[in-house]
């Protein structure tokens, strides 16, 4: 960080954004993308981003393959890439952010498609990502720990 006041997470998930945006068309490795953007952002690489980054690249595949079970009549290869790399991070909260509430994962991946993405991009995120939910929930594999945790979407 360049300075030592505190980065929203919101602020962190558009910079992973970025990065992950960067690594998909360079074919680089996200270390070196991050390093890129580093350079001209007013924000650098948390251990929030790095983590994102890290885990991202680690269970793509199985993160993939999470979405690409829920997308009914589309093709995941035509996908917008903004949509996709969204769709990616919210599964990866999902997944391996433990102390993240399942409702902040979504309502953070709605903003983002409302922000980086088209139109109608938050509805189709919001629907595929509650098919998500509730499949991740009902195989018990939405582990969450920590304070204010309580959730409405896990508990069903």
């Amino acid at each position: 960080m360049k300075s030592n006041k505190r980065i929203k997470r919101s602020t962190e998930r558009e910079f992973a954004l970025q990065v992950i945006f960067a690594y998909e068309f360079s074919g680089d490795n996200w270390e070196n993308q991050l390093a890129l953007l580093e350079e001209n952002a007013h924000i650098t690489g948390t251990r929030f981003v790095r983590k994102h980054l890290e885990l991202y690249h680690q269970y793509k595949e199985i993160i993939d393959r999470e979405i690409i079970q829920k997308l009914h009549n589309w093709d995941f290869t035509r996908l917008a890439v903004v949509d996709k790399i969204i769709l990616r991070m919210a599964v990866n909260e999902l997944l391996y952010f433990k102390d993240i509430p399942p409702e902040v994962t979504l309502n953070e991946a709605i903003e983002l498609a409302k922000k980086f993405s088209t139109e109608k991009s938050d509805k189709f995120i919001n629907g595929i990502l509650d098919a998500i939910v509730t499949k991740l929930n009902r195989e018990g594999r939405i582990k969450k720990s920590g304070r204010g945790l309580v959730s409405n979407i896990t508990s069903g």
